[in-house]
């Protein structure tokens, strides 16, 4: 019942786009040569009916491309910005066809304006159409109508996501019945306001004996061993089928779906530095650096003139830090102890008095006024502007076999400062409160975050 519903929305669906591609058609005509917007450079045009006689190709291409476009699949799950973007991509690609086909059609000469104009009120009116449908069909579905029933198969938190995700997005119409679970123990207790209804072999019982229109199999990774199985008894019978990964037995980091030559592929951890951001994150970066040395350039020649006057050695303080991907790089720091400080006690991790700083070290390091260098290893490319604070190897050696999820860090470029420093979490403080904040930074980085 629910299927042949379906197919006559669809039926309906692809009646009123022929209708709106018909009037952005006659529309696209209308502005460009009735409505005296638009300069025309010749005394004569085709007329409109010599316009409409090319309904009987334009149409067809319509049909045949908005197809193949997905635009008549069901999308309950989408928002309606997919199906924009869906929309947007469809009219690309009749741009091109019907201006191609228009140059084979010898009967006229028609403009390529037109077409132009004829895509952009055929984007936004079918956007329109298809948002007014949705509203429609929510409202319908408020009123008990055009339901599905799902049977969730498995209890934890896969499947707990699941359920509070179709009730946050309602208008999908989705309603989960129940839940299966290998723990005969749950069975009659409430989870996040649906019932545990039986386990694993209760399946294909309570498909036929109550109305299940898809299962969902949210298993735990614990019984993935089960899944073949399940999925082998659901498929005998008339509902739809759908996996959801348990990503919540990993650390997930910007973790995405996507497809190698067809092949599924889920990415776990992945940097969000890719393509354009990558791009834009290094202009930024080498724009802002370059400003701060200008400005900065008489305040450092000072101060370098001063750790060299008060105290013997280089100017500079480099130090072995690890950056991007786990690579090595030479921090830069104006030096604030002895040249020899770590000579008898070996690698120390900071702190707040430590006596080994020089008079001038202790207000380097107070004010942060140390650290200016590191705009000289941001334009080098090994550090960034914002990004997790880098650490010395010989102590992540340490950390990574301590706190969990330590290295995901250095799927970012380092930064010179960092949103745990931010948030005051610098210097000698809680090292998982600071893995916690450079974490979120990752995984919600933006141009605009920086």
């Amino acid at each position: 019942m629910l299927k042949r519903y379906s197919q006559v929305l669809m039926v309906v669906l692809f009646a009123l786009d022929m209708l709106v591609a018909t009037a952005a058609w006659g529309a696209a005509y209308t502005v460009r040569f009735e409505m005296g917007w638009i300069p025309i450079a010749h005394e004569s045009h085709a007329p409109l009916v010599e316009y409409f006689a090319f309904l009987p190709i334009l149409l067809p291409l319509c049909a045949v491309i908005y197809h193949y476009g997905k635009l008549y699949v069901p999308r309950r799950e989408d928002s309606i910005l997919r199906e924009a973007f869906d929309i947007l991509k469809v009219n690309g690609v009749l741009l091109f066809v019907t201006v191609t086909a228009a140059t084979f059609y010898k009967a006229t000469v028609y403009s390529r304006l037109v077409f132009l104009l004829f895509v952009t009120a055929n984007f936004l009116l079918l956007s329109l159409e298809r948002a007014c449908a949705r509203s429609l069909l929510r409202w319908i579905r408020s009123k008990g109508w055009n339901l599905r029933y799902c049977l969730v198969v498995g209890a934890g938190k896969a499947a707990q996501n699941l359920v509070d995700t179709l009730r946050r997005n309602s208008w999908t119409a989705i309603r989960p019945i129940g839940y299966l679970d290998s723990d005969i123990e749950k069975v009659g207790r409430e989870i996040h306001g649906v019932r545990v209804i039986g386990t694993y072999d209760d399946l294909v019982d309570v498909v036929r004996k109550r109305t299940v229109d898809q299962v969902f199999f949210a298993l735990p990774f614990r019984d993935l061993l089960e899944l073949e199985r399940l999925v082998d008894d659901a498929s005998r019978e008339m509902v739809d089928i759908r996996i959801v990964p348990d990503f919540f037995s990993f650390r997930t980091l910007n973790s995405n779906f996507g497809e190698l030559d067809g092949l599924p592929v889920i990415s776990l951890q992945e940097s969000p530095l890719h393509g354009w951001h990558t791009v834009l994150k290094r202009a930024t970066d080498v724009a802002f650096s370059l400003a701060a040395l200008a400005i900065f350039a008489l305040p450092m020649a000072l101060l370098a003139a001063l750790v060299k006057l008060t105290s013997p050695g280089p100017v500079f303080y480099r130090q072995k830090r690890m950056g991007l991907d786990g690579r090595l790089f030479d921090m830069l720091k104006f030096r604030t102890m002895p040249v020899d400080a770590e000579s008898e006690s070996g690698p120390v991790w900071a702190r707040p008095a430590d006596p080994r700083r020089t008079g001038l070290g202790a207000f380097l390091r107070n004010t942060s006024l140390d650290e200016l260098p590191q705009f000289l290893n941001v334009l080098r490319g090994e550090m960034s502007i914002v990004g997790p604070r880098p650490e010395r190897p010989v102590f992540i050696q340490q950390f990574r076999e301590q706190i969990p999820n330590y290295m995901l860090r250095h799927r970012m470029k380092a930064g010179i400062t960092g949103w745990a420093q931010v948030n005051g979490w610098r210097g000698n403080t809680s090292l998982k409160k600071r893995i916690q904040y450079d974490l979120y930074y990752i995984e919600n980085w933006s141009i605009w975050f920086d």
